[in-house]
């Protein structure tokens, strides 16, 4: 399985919207805490472990560290 690195999303404004929904009024930690299991449950879902391998290279790459 290739990632896909281009836009993919039907509508990308809306689910910036509904993450930052699901944010407000979290602490950092709790904030923080919500993206973990976001990130497990989505992993849990794409089951490729070669494809979640590649998006965390290019996750850390585009950090810029």
């Amino acid at each position: 399985m290739s990632l896909v690195t281009t836009p993919n999303l039907a509508d990308p404004d809306g689910f910036y919207a509904a993450l930052l929904a699901a944010h407000r009024g979290l602490s950092e930690a709790e904030s923080a805490a919500l993206d973990a299991r976001l990130v497990l449950i989505l992993a849990n879902h794409i089951g490729d472990r070669a494809a979640l391998e590649a998006a965390l290279a290019l996750a850390r790459a585009a950090g810029g560290r």
